[in-house]
């Protein structure tokens, strides 16, 4: 197809406007570098044309559109992906931001949520019934490609995954059909968007599984990094023996005047007299500098982080799974946290245990089931001239981590890291996603993700 200096030429541009109901932005449309934008800074790319669909049907007609004419896709749900797959230069990017109906049936304690949701507004939805699903722990995040990849959050120790609690999808796929997959209907399709990510299709709605969430015990306990030796080593032998209501989380960053800090997020869901009693010993093994630990709102909770991740920053992450808080470990933390060049930084270590870490690592395609942490260098900044010194640190920790970490890797928080990583964050679930992925989309349409690719398989 003939393209022109200013994206698509004008006859497929009418062409595409009069496929399609939904919005078609263009390079020189008003709005068009708001519609590119994700949340990663450093991420600066230009599509021929951003489309807002406003339906399943619309998505479709996208995808007859871009094989017709032999354009590659990217799929924008809430745009946070580190390594920005949401937009691809030259590429037709479907912006699923317009299709948010969430619609929840309290009596089966299910709901069908549409892909442009974020976690803030699925939440106040089912909230609004007492009910909740696990989600990741930043309610600016989208649910689309959190649950493809897994779905790690506050809720995993009780409830498992977000992909765990999937029941069904409605998946667009590069054939341009619309299929239903669950465990009746086109189970491989259903098995391997539980974790595969968007290698196979579009997916235009989500069913879950929904649990009564009320309040719940949380908050943090900060202390100075000098304490983090001591904390941190009772921390790994107390959250071995939680129960599954217990989720917890440890966060290494620097106060705003550049005090290293080290903090345990804890959230307990279940009565809150029976959580004081579970997390006494952790609040009294050393005085906090701050306790904030309280029955709070589920939806306090999932929002208290989300100041600290502004759109537009400059990101770069690094991940691996960790089975253990080790001396060895910690010493590391210890050498590199104080050096960190940005205050908005931070590194993390999500606990997975509890039923999330129980289910069989082949029966969805998210693999990494154990009793572990999430491990995330999290380096984010603001002046673009920084971002060698911060690239460097973070590249520097995580090689002096490697010792400590196991070869895997949560595939959403994998940047581009090449292939081999890609591997990792699928594991032992990858020939059998690889097998699939050449079976539902041989051509490679949907390839702007941690891509599994037909050609090297």
């Amino acid at each position: 197809m003939a393209v022109d200096v200013g994206g698509i030429a004008s006859s497929v541009r009418q062409e595409l406007r009069s496929d399609v109901r939904g919005q078609v932005i263009c390079p020189d449309d008003l709005g068009y570098n708001a519609a590119r934008a994700v949340f990663n800074g450093i991420i600066d790319r230009h599509p021929l044309a951003v489309i807002r669909p406003v339906d399943a049907s619309d998505v479709v007609r996208c995808i007859e559109f871009a094989r017709r004419h032999d354009l590659p896709i990217s799929v924008r749900g809430g745009g946070h992906s580190v390594a920005g797959h949401a937009v691809r230069d030259g590429a037709i990017m479907l912006s699923l931001s317009g299709m948010k109906v969430v619609r929840v049936d309290p009596e089966t304690r299910t709901v069908h949520a549409e892909p442009g949701l974020t976690l803030g507004e699925f939440d106040r939805a089912t909230q609004q019934f007492g009910l909740a699903t696990t989600l990741g722990v930043v309610s600016v995040t989208g649910i689309a490609g959190l649950t493809l990849g897994g779905g790690l959050g506050w809720l995993n120790g009780c409830y498992g995954l977000a992909c765990d609690n999937l029941i069904s999808a409605d998946v667009a796929t590069a054939d341009g059909q619309l299929l239903r997959a669950s465990v009746q209907e086109n189970e491989d399709l259903f098995w391997a968007i539980r974790g595969g990510g968007g290698n196979f299709g579009v997916v235009t709605s989500f069913e879950y599984q929904l649990h009564p969430v009320d309040l719940v015990l949380a908050g943090a306990l900060s202390y100075p990094l000098s304490a983090a030796p001591h904390i941190l080593r009772f921390y790994n032998d107390f959250v071995k023996a939680a129960p599954d209501e217990l989720s917890t989380a440890v966060s290494l960053a620097l106060t705003p005047t550049g005090e290293p800090t080290v903090s345990i997020v804890v959230c307990y869901c279940g009565p809150t007299d029976e959580g004081e009693q579970v997390l006494h010993p952790l609040r009294n093994c050393q005085s906090p500098v701050d306790d904030s630990i309280q029955p709070m709102p589920y939806t306090a909770l999932q929002s208290a982080r989300d100041e600290g991740f502004p759109s537009g920053r400059l990101h770069y992450w690094k991940s691996g799974w960790l089975r253990d808080l080790t001396d060895g470990a910690i010493q590391t933390l210890m050498q590199f946290v104080p050096h960190m060049p940005s205050s908005a930084s931070g590194v993390g270590l999500q606990q997975m245990h509890g039923v999330a870490s129980r289910i069989a690592p082949s029966a969805t395609a998210f693999p990494h089931r154990a009793e572990q942490y999430d491990f995330l260098v999290l380096s984010q900044w603001s002046d673009a001239t920084d971002s060698d010194r911060n690239i460097e640190w973070t590249s520097a920790l995580f090689q002096a981590m490697q010792p400590h970490l196991e070869e895997s890797v949560y595939v959403n928080n994998l940047g581009d890291e090449g292939p081999g990583r890609v591997k990792a964050a699928y594991g032992q679930n990858y020939p059998r996603l690889a097998a699939l992925k050449g079976t539902l989309d041989p051509d490679n349409l949907f390839s702007a993700n941690q891509n599994i690719d037909p050609s090297r398989i």
